[in-house]
């Protein structure tokens, strides 16, 4: 092992190669007593290459510090990058000689100090937390109001009229898509495109320096600055991470850090064929979490972006491969075990994208106790319903409280639920009411990329058009999904400029455009501040009514009213019977809530019946009758503005459309 040191960012030669000493452990180290922060360095490993028995050391290669807190410099795409000669009857088997630093980032030591001054967490609890889910890049590159030099930066989202539109909205934690050090594939350099959404992780301890708008080395600085804006607002940062694999992808990618230092170590390989790499990812490669290296390095970066980048959670990506033993998923897995033992990260918000691509990937609620997990089974379910799909009302109604069916068979409440009807990965909500088909050109690989399944409607056009009325009822459902998703049990994570009518043209797959696609647009027509300003209602109305956003799930009786605290009626003010499930006539679904929740904010003893109508025609409900004296009051209807006191017994739910209602006290 040597340690190599730099001169600056695109230098192609070492100013000098330090020998390092094997020690205690197997630990190679070396002890530089110069360094100073804006050094830069990076390492070289030799051994064997033997890719056959799992062995891929090449000293030629420029290797990155998995434990680097920055990196300077870019990857600049070179056959110099591979590890092996590129060679039709060989392979990867042959060992390429050719110097890989003149096409590499360098690690660069960091000064550790900053003025957190007074920063807290603000320690959200998870009934009262909202989530944004945003780009760094993509959600301030168009605002008007940031300056040009802060645009797509981290001090973009810190910027006052970014933070400012969070807090209004309602947001109580922004979760970044990955903000760890990545690279953009070679494929996508060759098409002219980038890796956009940054799920080709390399340095774990690193923050994205193409994020920063001051000069080198400023990514450290300028993301603790944007940490500490928005906690003085109130909101949290939870961080999309990518521990199930690296950018340096199977066998034929480059060896850029832990291929080079020790492949076998970092990597689950194929037992019987080692040259190959089990993948559960889909990205080339799986990290191994059974190796304590591979253990240590993500406890340790968690820690970090706690401790030194403070940071409030995190969100891991293909979430099962983190708990796969020999190869099943496992929830009691070790690296589980240490997080729920660890006095630093027990105390963060944890949220698992529950599925991958290998065997049993749908891990859906089987995480531990004290996670969270994405739904998807919401995400489908509401989709459907709002399509109008027959038989899909039974579905959506257990999504609507939290997912027992998924949550409590392991004893974990209607919170474990992240609740979201759109995300980065698919349509945006307003293509979501506009394309039945993707709209994948772009991408360059023929339209074959992105799902198919995205169980949506154009409502008559495919795509933007003039028809009014086909305009209008897209404006509906836009309202009838976030409506839905404030209402339902669970946590609700909106996706970046759902609020804004953002579109980007039917690609449900943009994770390589950089560009007006996936940038949030600002400039906000009159429609859209309709929009906005409905997304701000719901979500107060989520926060001001704590039994809209439970802790528990609905208990089954309250013998001392004679009543249940949830009840499902039929159009006609009776309750469902089991047959009403299944009767594909079945069109509108009628939940009230009774009485006061589990929570400790009052509600006066308030009920909620909230109407849902994904019908093509209108239904006339009948209101129940309760016991308590009170009037009903409209305070949120899709198809109309404005709060209304109901003076009947009934009211006209028109089609495509949701009504929420409070009973109480006359006013």
């Amino acid at each position: 092992m040597d340690l190599c040191l730099f001169a600056s960012a695109d230098a192609a030669e070492e100013s000098a190669r330090i020998p390092m000493e094997r020690g205690q452990g197997g630990v190679w180290q070396a002890f530089l007593a110069e360094a100073r922060p804006g050094q830069l360095y990076g390492y070289r490993a030799d051994g064997p290459f033997a890719p056959e028995e799992g062995q891929r050391f090449n000293p030629a290669k420029l290797l990155l510090d998995p434990y680097a807190r920055a990196l300077t410099g870019s990857f600049t795409w070179n056959d110099a990058l591979l590890g092996y000669t590129r060679d039709h009857l060989r392979t990867d088997l042959s060992r390429d000689h050719r110097d890989s630093a003149g096409f590499m980032p360098k690690c660069r030591v960091i000064d550790p100090t900053f003025p957190w001054d007074d920063d807290q967490p603000p320690a959200v609890p998870w009934d009262r937390t909202v989530i944004y889910e945003a780009h760094v890049r993509g959600l301030t590159r168009t605002h008007p109001r940031v300056p040009e030099m802060l645009r797509g930066r981290y001090l973009g989202i810190a910027s006052e009229p970014v933070v400012e539109h969070l807090v209004k909205l309602g947001i109580t934690a922004i979760e970044l898509l990955p903000v760890h050090a990545f690279m953009t594939d070679g494929i996508l350099v060759e098409r002219g495109l980038t890796n956009y959404w940054g799920y080709q992780s390399l340095g774990f301890f690193a923050p994205e320096a193409r994020y920063a708008s001051g000069s080198e080395g400023e990514q450290v600085t300028e993301f603790r600055q944007m940490v500490r804006a928005l906690h003085r607002a109130g909101i949290e940062v939870i961080l999309d991470v990518v521990y199930n694999h690296t950018a340096e992808g199977n066998q034929l990618g480059p060896t850029v850090s832990f291929r080079g230092l020790d492949n076998s170590a970092y990597y689950r390989l194929v037992p019987e064929h080692r040259r190959y790499y089990q993948d559960f990812t889909g990205c080339g490669n799986t990290l191994d979490v059974t190796q304590p290296a591979v253990l240590d390095l993500i406890l340790d970066s968690l820690r970090y972006w706690v401790e030194g980048m403070h940071v409030d959670g995190f969100r891991f990506d293909l979430a099962p491969v983190l708990g796969r033993g020999a190869p099943r998923f496992n929830p009691h897995a070790e690296l589980f075990r240490r997080i729920a033992a660890d006095p630093v990260l027990a105390r963060v918000k944890l949220i698992a994208e529950p599925w991958d691509v290998g065997d049993g990937g749908w891990q859906q609620g089987n995480f531990p106790a004290g996670w969270a997990e994405w739904n998807g089974w919401y995400r489908d379910s509401v989709r459907k319903m709002w399509r109008g799909d027959r038989g899909s009302l039974g579905d959506a109604a257990t999504r609507l409280i939290g997912s027992p069916d998924l949550f409590s068979p392991h004893e974990r409440g209607p919170l474990a639920s992240v609740n979201f009807v759109t995300c980065h990965d698919g349509f945006s909500l307003q293509d979501l009411v506009s394309y039945e088909r993707k709209q994948n050109l772009a991408n360059g690989e023929e339209n074959r990329d992105g799902t198919n399944d995205n169980h949506s409607s154009g409502w008559g056009a495919e795509g933007p058009t003039a028809d009014a009325e086909i305009v209008a009822l897209r404006d509906r459902l836009r309202r009838n999904f976030l409506a839905t998703l404030a209402f339902s049990q669970g946590v609700p994570m909106l996706s970046q400029g759902d609020e804004l009518g953002h579109t980007q043209g039917g690609n449900n797959n943009a994770y390589c455009q950089d560009n007006a696609t996936s940038w949030v647009n600002w400039e906000i027509a009159p429609r859209e501040a309709d929009l906005l300003a409905f997304v701000r209602h719901v979500l107060a109305l989520r926060r001001q009514h704590a039994a809209l956003r439970r802790r528990t799930y609905f208990r089954a009786s309250r013998p001392e009213e004679g009543a249940t605290d949830l009840q499902w009626l039929r159009a006609d003010g009776r309750e469902m019977a089991a047959a009403d499930w299944s009767d594909p006539a079945a069109r509108v679904l009628a939940m009230m809530i009774r009485g006061e929740p589990d929570g400790a904010s009052p509600t006066g003893g308030a009920t909620f019946l909230l109407l849902l109508n994904p019908d093509v025609a209108s239904h006339f409900v009948h209101l129940p009758r309760l016991p308590r004296a009170g009037s009903w009051v409209e305070m949120v209807n899709t198809a109309r503005s404005g709060e209304r006191l109901v003076s009947s017994d009934g009211l006209n739910l028109v089609a495509h459309s949701l009504i929420l209602l409070r009973h109480g006290p006359a006013r």
